[in-house]
């Protein structure tokens, strides 16, 4: 005689009461009835023999089996709802969860430009985004917790393909009174002897604005770091130092009344290259490079500054 198989439902009761540690809430969670929950997890400890859920007046804790059993069970959910996906795909692509992952001196200044067009264009699709570093990132998309990946390339990751969406000139942040305020075609050899306050280790535009100040002979401030683009430009603008931004942020980080001016280089600029990575075992490829062609495609119309070159590569 075979032996009585768990259900999803049973399942799904079980990794419900594991998160929420509550019947109350994990049943909420699932919307169903609280007795309809209970009923799930009892039937499932009938099924397979044993206790899973240790039931008290105050919470409700897993036995040691019980912990292992939801750790499979999160292994099962997830593949069931993987093929679930992947019919959807079949269907039209870039539907269903895009886990996309985006560095800090990227998401603020191309997000508000590519969600919008994703809504519009793919509306099936559901973008879930994680902004870290590009360390991070690079870590989740190998081991499958990312799909996507938007940052400077290349990486330099094995197992990792690279789609070019645009490059993009970096620009001199300075105060209104600096004397290079409001230079336009300055070479890179100005920045010699200047100091240039700069992100925080892990940033890879920290690593790049650094190549751009041993080419100058400039030199960092070393002791006013940050975290974010904005902090340092609000150091700028207290005198502190100069600083480089990517051109996509100059709209949202300097403005009027903010004390700050720009100023820009001549050609050929310093700039990075902005793009989606992948890994290159991906079913999905096919769909990343739409994706790809469908963002280049709209980047003229954003304000971003977009190279004639970046609207080709990777296409």
């Amino acid at each position: 005689m075979a032996q009585p198989q768990p259900t999803l439902a049973q399942l799904r009761a079980l990794v419900g009461v594991a998160d929420h540690r509550h019947f109350g809430r994990a049943a909420a969670s699932l919307h169903v009835s609280q007795p309809t929950l209970s009923s799930a997890v009892a039937a499932l400890e009938r099924t397979l023999g044993i206790q899973l859920v240790e039931r008290t007046t105050r919470s409700v804790l897993l036995t040691t089996v019980g912990e292992e059993i939801v750790a499979r069970a999160r292994g099962v959910l997830g593949a069931v709802d993987d093929i679930a996906q992947v019919a959807v795909r079949a269907q039209a692509p870039l539907s269903g969860d895009i886990r996309l992952g985006v560095i800090p001196t990227v998401a603020p200044y191309l997000l508000p430009r590519l969600l919008p067009l994703l809504r519009a264009q793919r509306p099936q699709a559901s973008p879930r985004l994680r902004e870290a570093q590009t360390a991070a990132l690079l870590e989740e998309l190998r081991g499958g917790a990312l799909d996507l990946a938007l940052l400077a390339l290349p990486t330099d990751e094995p197992g990792v393909a690279e789609l070019p969406l645009y490059d993009e000139d970096f620009v001199l942040v300075t105060p209104v009174d600096h004397p290079m305020a409001g230079g336009d075609g300055l070479p890179v050899a100005a920045l010699g002897g200047q100091e240039l306050l700069l992100l925080e280790d892990g940033h890879c535009f920290r690593a790049q604005a650094l190549d751009v100040c041993r080419e100058a002979g400039a030199r960092e401030r070393s002791a006013l770091r940050a975290a974010s683009l904005s902090t340092i430009v609000q150091m700028v603008a207290g005198g502190l130092g100069l600083t480089l931004v990517p051109a996509a942020a100059v709209g949202v980080e300097v403005g009027e009344g903010r004390g700050l001016a720009t100023a820009t280089f001549c050609t050929p600029a310093p700039r990075r290259r902005i793009g989606l990575a992948y890994r290159a075992t991906s079913a999905r490829v096919a769909e990343w490079s739409l994706l790809a062609a469908e963002i280049r495609a709209a980047l003229p119309g954003t304000g971003l500054p977009v190279t004639p070159a970046a609207l080709t590569a990777g296409s």
